[in-house]
C-alpha cells in the first residue's frame, strides 16, 4: 500500500552528518559548503551537519573529525539560505554548553538521540532546545529493540520533554516493512506531534520502508545522498526524491537538482562506494548499529578474524551505540580462540 497522492513529506537530509561516519568524519569546511549549496538550492529545508555522532563525538572511541563542528557550522551557515541548520546530540556525548555553542554557530534545530528505552535521559535536553528556540526533535535510536508499545511510551516521554518531532530510527538497517508500520502507528496512536522516521539500507529496504512510515503518518523521513552513512548507508535521497515525485507526495524538492547534487558534490567524496556488501547484509540481518560496520571491518584486519562473525557475535551481545569497544574484545578473543596470530603494525 502506497501514501496517499498529496501527502506533505518534509525531507531531511543527513548525508553531511550521517555520511561523516563514511569518510572517517574527514570533511572539510569547502565540502560542506558545495553541499549545503546545493541541498538548500534543491529545495531542501532541513539539512544536517556535524560528526558522526554528534556534538561532543569527535573522540578516540567515535574517531577524531579533522574539523571541529563549530566550523563545519559555520561554513553551512554561510550558504544555507532559508534552510534550517541541524545537527544531532547524545546525552553524555554532547553536553548543553555544546548546544548553546551550536546556536551560537547558527544551528536552528537539534534531535537529541537516546537509545530506544532510555527517552527519559533526553529530557532536560529536549527542553534546553525549545527554551533556545530551536527546532527540536526527539530521535529514538535502534528502535527494533523495543516492541511497539514500548516505542510508542519512549516518544510519549520526548513529546512531553518538548520534542516537536519524534523520530524512529533503525540504525541497524534491520526492520523490515511490517516493523516500521506497526512501530510508527503505535506511536501516531500514543503522540500528537511529527513522527520521523530514519532509515539504514543494510538490507535494501530504506526507501519501502519510509513509504510505510508515510502510510502510518509520518510526516519527516530522512536520507544521504548517494545513500552516503553509516552501514550500507540511509534512504538514498535522490532516489526517495524521484519515488514520491512518481506517487504524488509533495516535498517540495526538485529532483533533478538533487540528483545533480548527489552525482557532482557528494559521490566525488566517497571512500568506497556504497553499496550492501557481506559485512553490511550481515549487520543488518544481526540487528547491529550500522556505525559498527567500520570499526568491525578494521578490527578483523588487525585480529585476522572475519568482520561478518564479530558484528554476529555483537548481535547475540545485544550491543548498543556507544558500545564500539566491545568489537576490540570480540575480535580478540576470536583471535585467541582460534590460535590465530595478531597483526601488530
Amino acid at each position: 500500500m502506497e501514501p496517499a497522492a498529496g501527502t506533505q513529506v518534509t525531507y531531511l537530509d543527513t548525508s553531511l552528518r550521517d555520511g561523516s561516519h563514511a569518510v572517517d568524519h574527514d570533511f572539510s569546511p569547502e565540502q560542506v559548503r558545495r553541499v549545503v549549496a546545493g541541498l538548500s538550492a534543491s529545495g531542501v529545508r532541513y539539512i544536517e551537519v556535524g560528526h558522526g555522532a554528534g556534538l561532543g563525538g569527535s573522540s578516540l572511541l567515535q574517531g577524531r573529525g579533522s574539523y571541529s563542528n563549530t566550523e563545519l557550522f559555520d561554513a553551512a551557515a554561510a550558504v544555507i539560505g532559508d534552510s534550517t541548520l541541524c545537527t544531532l546530540m547524545l546525552p553524555g556525548v554532547g553536553v548543553m554548553d555544546e548546544v548553546r555553542e551550536a546556536v551560537e554557530h547558527g544551528v536552528g534545530g537539534v534531535r537529541v538521540a537516546t537509545h530506544v528505552t532510555e527517552a527519559d535521559v533526553a529530557e532536560q535536553h529536549l527542553r534546553l532546545c525549545r527554551d533556545l528556540g530551536l527546532r527540536t526533535f526527539g530521535f529514538l535510536m535502534m528502535t527494533h529493540l523495543a516492541a511497539p508499545e514500548v516505542v510508542a511510551e519512549q516518544a510519549r516521554i520526548m513529546e512531553e520533554s518538548g520534542a516537536e518531532v519524534v523520530y524512529l530510527a533503525d540504525s541497524a538497517g534491520y526492520m523490515t516493512e511490517q516493523g516500521v508500520r506497526d512501530r510508527v502507528a503505535a506511536v501516531r496512536a500514543a503522540i500528537s506531534v511529527e513522527i520521523g522516521l530514519h532509515a539504514h539500507n543494510n538490507l535494501g529496504l530504506s526507501v519501502a520502508n519510509s513509504l510505510a512510515a508515510i502510510d502510518e503518518g509520518a510526516s519527516f523521513i530522512d536520507g544521504s545522498l548517494g545513500c552516503l552513512g553509516a552501514g550500507a548507508g540511509n534512504t538514498p535521497g535522490e532516489v526517495f526524491s524521484v519515488v514520491t515525485r512518481r506517487i504524488g507526495l509533495e516535498t517540495g524538492i526538485d529532483e533533478w537538482r538533487l540528483m545533480d547534487v548527489a552525482e557532482d558534490e557528494v559521490r566525488p567524496l566517497m571512500r568506497f562506494p556504497q553499496v550492501i556488501d557481506r559485512t553490511s547484509l550481515v549487520l543488518g540481518y544481526a540487528g547491529v548499529y550500522s556505525s559498527f560496520l567500520l570499526k568491525a571491518k578494521a578490527a578483523a584486519a588487525r585480529y585476522g578474524v572475519d568482520a561478518g562473525d564479530i558484528l554476529l557475535e555483537a548481535g547475540r551481545r545485544g550491543a548498543v551505540g556507544g558500545q564500539e569497544d566491545l568489537l576490540e574484545d570480540i575480535a580478540f578473543t576470536m583471535a585467541q580462540n582460534r590460535e590465530v596470530p595478531v597483526a601488530t603494525a
